[in-house]
């Protein structure tokens, strides 16, 4: 676990909506930058880049006031010693204005309590900031993430607000896609060939906090139908798509040839590439975005 340009990054543009404050980590977090791309984005002094771990970049550099680190043993000397898979104890709910977690709770088998933890440690205004597995990282930990797990769980009707959701290829430290929101019954999926981050921010409005319900959207559209709009749906498919399979389908040898054809360019270049014609995603040039919202900070102050 550390930050490596992604984070620094991610933490960049949330310097940019809030400073950090009263920081925990979950997990104590290294530095995997080097001191060229460090300098570069937050003009870093070298003694930084040879710090094993994060805190003195977090205050100097992020406006944290103070830096802990909440772990399940103490080999890292974290401040906290909890097992994150267990209820968080009473006397640490409540107490920091910003919790990071970059690359941990995949290795936390009980991931709901661990989210949960995480809100129980904010304050109410207070931001929770994620950078985790999402593609490709099969046998990494224990867990690779959705982007939509973040829209359900950190929605308004929870106790949240400007949750926001990006992924970013490993191979690509110049470019994120924002995810959009899935809505009215379509996913956004995302294939890639590549390892692939998912980074999100959001902030906890008020303590008393929901995780109950956390639904995949696309299923609870489909439960607010009606048996007759199901049933017209599926006997009239729509849409060039439909209409090319419907044809491929009178023509059996062609359908078995061409058929899985269609499918793996309607997944890789249209429907779900990590591009710019996935419909669920925005491309955004990382650097362009960071400084923008550098300057809207600065207008609004």
């Amino acid at each position: 676990m550390g930050i490596d340009i992604h984070g620094l990054n991610f933490l960049r543009h949330a310097k940019n909506i809030k400073l950090l404050g009263d920081t925990v980590t979950i997990g104590r977090q290294g530095l995997r930058v080097t001191e060229s791309m460090a300098k570069e984005l937050v003009g870093t002094a070298p003694s930084y880049i040879i710090q094993p771990y994060c805190e003195e970049l977090l205050t100097d550099y992020f406006g944290a006031t103070k830096v802990d680190s909440i772990d399940n043993s103490d080999y890292e000397k974290a401040t906290h010693i909890h097992n994150m898979n267990e209820a968080l104890p009473n006397n640490l709910c409540g107490m920091y204005d910003s919790i990071i977690d970059f690359g941990c709770l995949e290795h936390i088998y009980n991931v709901p309590q661990a989210l949960k933890n995480c809100s129980l440690l904010c304050k109410p205004g207070g931001q929770i900031i994620h950078l985790l597995p999402a593609n490709n990282f099969c046998g990494h930990g224990f867990w690779q993430f959705s982007p939509e797990l973040f829209f359900s769980l950190y929605s308004k009707t929870n106790g949240y607000s400007k949750t926001e959701v990006f992924v970013a290829d490993l191979s690509n430290n110049k470019k994120w896609y924002q995810v959009k929101q899935p809505n009215n019954g379509k996913r956004v999926n995302v294939t890639s060939s590549t390892g692939l981050y998912v980074l999100v921010r959001t902030v906890l409005k008020r303590s008393n906090f929901s995780h109950s319900l956390v639904q995949q959207s696309d299923y609870v559209y489909e439960w607010g139908k009606t048996a007759a709009t199901d049933l017209k749906t599926l006997e009239e498919p729509t849409g060039l798509k439909h209409g090319f399979k419907k044809i491929l389908k009178k023509i059996p040898f062609v359908c078995r040839v061409l058929l899985p054809v269609n499918n793996l360019y309607l997944r890789s270049k249209l429907e779900t590439g990590l591009n710019d014609k996935n419909p669920g995603l925005t491309a955004i040039e990382i650097e362009s975005f960071v400084k923008l919202n550098k300057i809207n900070r600065s207008s609004h102050l």
